[in-house]
Formats: structure tokens, sequence, C-alpha cells
């Protein structure tokens, strides 16, 4: 027996009426678009982007906004430039985030890909340092105290052989080397060992302030060095004394110097071989990591933007990722932050 199948209703304003009920039930691109100026990120980094001499003719570049929405896209959805692209071509929200829903052409992976090695780490951490800009105009300024912490990157683990490790820390290339085969070798990765687990990769020490839970300084490094070679990198204003981390970075020279700066010291204690903590450090470590759980939050949130690893080759595309992970991270705060009942009223 034969179903008769009914024709699917066709409307010149479908497209509207899509847009209207993505509206309805919330879109969260456009949540972002309307508490962050793109605008004012984009002229920040102007003077990074150089497209070269335009009189000479050539197809004209795309807005510096649009693909500063582009790249906010890539990095908080993780997707590849190729997935970028497709993309835009494919999903209504993208197209009408970054203004292309009347546009006859899209950035292609090629453009996308020249605009990220253009901007550069310094451009980056412009975009991080001008976001920061409208945090603190926006009213969510550093209180509450700080919080430090660090969190291992990971990377895809090399296959190497003995030899060419010992030339790699020679500082040579191995001579049978093509140069395909070099740009696919990470040579600026390290191993590191945390709770008896090896990792390859890059390590990101951030600052979050207490109140909000955004981020406000990095320092990406590799994985190898001690996270206590960070701290006083990641240091920034706050209007409270506080200063919380957990028991890797105590040291009593350390704590000494965050005294005579007038910093209330939060730091975790370690105990050592027979001499484990007294019960009132236990109580003290355990009132810290209340506190100093809420990095984990952040580190989570950036986990949930398609995972930490990162598969880029170097450490300059390690530390440009890194400081995106950081910007998505605080974008998708900060318009969580305005949607909250107690800010509205």
């Amino acid at each position: 027996m034969k179903t008769k199948r009914t024709a699917l209703k066709t409307d010149l304003f479908a497209q509207v009426y899509h847009q209207d009920k993505l509206n309805h039930l919330g879109d969260p691109l456009q949540d972002i678009a309307q508490h962050i100026d793109f605008d004012a990120l984009a002229q920040s980094i102007a003077s990074y982007i150089d497209y070269g001499d335009q009189s000479k003719g050539g197809r004209p570049p795309y807005p510096l906004d649009v693909m500063v929405r582009i790249l906010v896209l890539k990095h908080l959805y993780n997707h590849s430039d190729e997935q970028m692209e497709y993309q835009l071509l494919d999903r209504m929200s993208y197209k009408r985030f970054c203004g292309l829903t009347d546009a006859l052409t899209v950035p292609d992976r090629t453009t996308i890909w020249t605009f990220e090695n253009r901007l550069g780490q310094a451009g980056a951490n412009q975009l991080f340092q001008a976001l920061d800009s409208q945090l603190n105009q926006q009213g969510y300024i550093a209180r509450g105290g700080q919080i430090i912490d660090a969190s291992l990157i990971p990377a895809p683990k090399q296959k190497l052989t003995k030899k060419e490790k010992a030339l790699i820390k020679q500082n040579a290339i191995p001579a049978d080397w093509s140069p395909a085969k070099r740009r696919q070798k990470d040579l600026d990765a390290t191993w590191t060992k945390k709770h008896g687990q090896s990792t390859f990769g890059y390590k990101l020490t951030v600052n979050i302030d207490n109140q909000h839970k955004l981020i406000r300084a990095i320092h990406p490094d590799t994985a190898a060095p001690h996270d206590t070679n960070h701290f006083d990198k990641v240091l920034c204003a706050n209007t409270s004394q506080d200063i919380y981390a957990d028991s890797g970075y105590t040291g009593q020279q350390r704590e000494a110097e965050l005294k005579q700066k007038q910093h209330r010291v939060h730091i975790q204690r370690k105990g050592k071989r027979n001499k484990p903590l007294s019960p009132a450090q236990q109580k003290r470590n355990n009132r810290i990591a209340k506190v100093r759980a809420r990095v984990e939050h952040s580190f989570a949130s950036i986990a949930h933007m398609g995972g930490k690893c990162i598969r880029t080759i170097g450490q300059a595309r390690a530390n440009f990722k890194m400081a995106m992970m950081a910007l998505c991270h605080n974008i998708k705060r900060l318009a969580w932050l305005e949607n909250q009942p107690c800010k509205a009223a």
C-alpha cells in the first residue's frame, strides 16, 4: 500500500521566519555579538595586519571585523580552516554572526589561514588585552582576589628514533628529513610528568579573578618548566590583595615577598616525607581549595571548546592557540554574565 506524500510548504520569506525562530529559541552567537564590540577588537590589531599595496589590483580584503569574528568562531568551536569555510557556507547562524548573510563569497580556508599567520602571537595577545579593556569598561573589574594555576595542553606525540632525539638535543636536524617532514615535526614541545602520568606538549598558566572567573593574565610555555617559574609573570592588578594558589607554588621566599607587597597569601601547604601536614594545615588547605577550585571551572570551559589538546606545530603557533583559548573563554563568560537575572535587574 502506497502512502500519500504531503508536499512541503514553501515561502519566499522562509529564511526570515527561520531567523525569527532562532531568535526565539536563543542564538548564543547573537548574545556574543550583542555584548562584544568587534569593531574595537578589529581596530586594536589593525597594525598587525599588512595587506600590502592594494593599488596593484587583486581581490580586496574582507573587513577586519569580519575576520576577527571568523577567528573567534574557529577557536570557539575548534574548527579547522577547512571546516570553518564549510560552516560559513552552510550555517545560517555563522553567516549572520559574521555579517555574511548577503555576501556573494565567504573567506576560504587559505584566507583564514593567511589571516591567522599575519596576526601571529603578538596579535592574539593584543586581542586578549583589548577584550580585557572592554570587560573593565562594562564593570567587570577584577575584584575578590586572584587565583593562579597552570594546565597542561597536550600536543600530538612525535615518533623519533634514538638517533634523531640525540641530534635534536644538539639543536641539529637529521639530514634525511625532507622540508615537508620537518614542517610536521614539533621540536618545541616538551615532556613532563604530573601525578605519575607523562604528557607531551605545552603549559598554560592563567590568573583569574575570584569574583567573575574571567581570565585576566596568561603565560604560555612548554610543558617542562615548573609552574613556579610563571607565577610572577601572571600577577596582575586586583582590587583585593588576596592571592590563591595550590601547593605547587609554595615557597618561603615567594610568600615573604608577597606579604611585603601587602598581599594576603593563600597558598596551600605541601607535606614532606616523615613530616605530614598537621590538622590545622589540612583544614587551611581545604579552605583554600574551595576558592581555588574556581580556576578549574575556567579550564573546564576551555576543554568544552573542543578539548585542550592542540594540533599545531611549533611553540609560536601553540602560543597563538592558547591565547585564543583564553580569549574565547572570556567571550563566553561575558555573554553568560550579562544574561544573568541579577545583571538585568
